[in-house]
């Protein structure tokens, strides 16, 4: 529903974003990541036609983009943060924004999106009178009120206090369940590992890594193994060929043991633990938070990068 294909962007000598592509299918809420100008806005406002890539392509939906495509009419879009006709209220701006659809009003999700917005019968005031949630809680609504079949929205929990980041996590989480496909970006990593189903990581405009959060979140190769016997378990592990390290946070007693083991299957494991007389509770695969898997993997490229320039 969303295809990037070698998307290229440069501002002058600088260039946003190099060869950038990932999809996002029906269902999933993809989480676009990166540190600051890593190039998140830019893809975006390249694909919904704000801004024509130098190279490459971007489809939604199957068709080509560029701006005022009859395809983004089944887009929401929140880009660039909330920008209102001040001396108009917050139905008239909705209105507004809704007549360039040329359908008539009101929109088939308002209801839904104004309950999500929480405004009340501020929605009637003059938007230069809203504070600045405010004004982030009325374009989420116009986003949304649509009813899309995708969504394409940078940083939508700017200005939102937790209850309505909240509100918004189980929003799109429903829009995804009916078959939209969500993309977002985020700099709140604790709140994305909540909400995305799979996630692309860009630095410095290019392609860290796109996938399931499930695989980005597995530690490769360790497992935590809970046991009777901590210390037995350590010297059995230990032991065997594979295992790069093992720890226990008490070795004299029984409780879990972490296993760096990339070459070897869990179940292995478990039975020579098992016929060394240890026994065995569960064995699992090891994950590490969205934070650490997010810092090891931009710090590393900054540092491949320097070398490569030091050199």
């Amino acid at each position: 529903m969303i295809d990037a294909h070698e998307l290229s962007k440069r501002y002058g000598r600088r260039p946003a974003v190099e060869g950038l592509s990932f999809t996002v299918a029906p269902g999933q809420i993809c989480a676009l990541l990166g540190p600051n100008g890593a190039g998140k806005t830019s893809t975006m406002r390249m694909l919904v036609g704000l801004s024509a890539p130098d190279a490459g392509s971007a489809r939604i939906l199957g068709e080509p983009v560029c701006l005022g495509a009859a395809v983004l009419r089944r887009v929401g879009v929140l880009i660039d943060g909330p920008a209102f006709v001040p001396h108009l209220t917050g139905t008239a701006n909705l209105r507004l924004l809704w007549s360039a659809t040329r359908r008539a009003w009101p929109p088939p999700a308002l209801d839904d999106a104004l309950d999500l917005a929480g405004l009340g019968a501020a929605i009637d005031r003059k938007v230069k009178g809203y504070s600045m949630g405010m004004r982030q809680r009325l374009v989420l609504a116009q986003a949304l009120m649509r009813a899309p079949d995708v969504l394409i929205l940078d940083e939508p929990a700017n200005g939102l206090d937790p209850a309505e980041v909240r509100a918004l996590r189980d929003h799109l989480a429903t829009a995804a369940g009916q078959r939209a496909a969500v993309l977002v970006s985020s700099h709140q990593l604790a709140e994305v590992q909540q909400l995305a189903t799979h996630v692309v990581v860009m630095h410095h405009g290019r392609l860290v890594t796109a996938g399931p959060l499930a695989d980005l979140l597995r530690d490769a190769g360790a497992f935590r193994v809970e046991v009777d016997d901590t210390a037995a378990a350590l010297a059995v592990l230990r032991g065997m060929p594979g295992v790069t390290s093992v720890a226990a946070p008490d070795p004299a007693a029984g409780g879990e043991v972490v296993v760096t083991a990339p070459d070897v299957q869990s179940s292995d494991l478990v039975q020579a633990l098992v016929t060394a007389g240890v026994g065995v509770t569960s064995a699992r695969r090891a994950t590490r938070s969205l934070e650490d898997a997010f810092l090891a993997m931009t710090q590393a490229t900054t540092g491949g990068r320097d070398d490569r320039a030091a050199h």
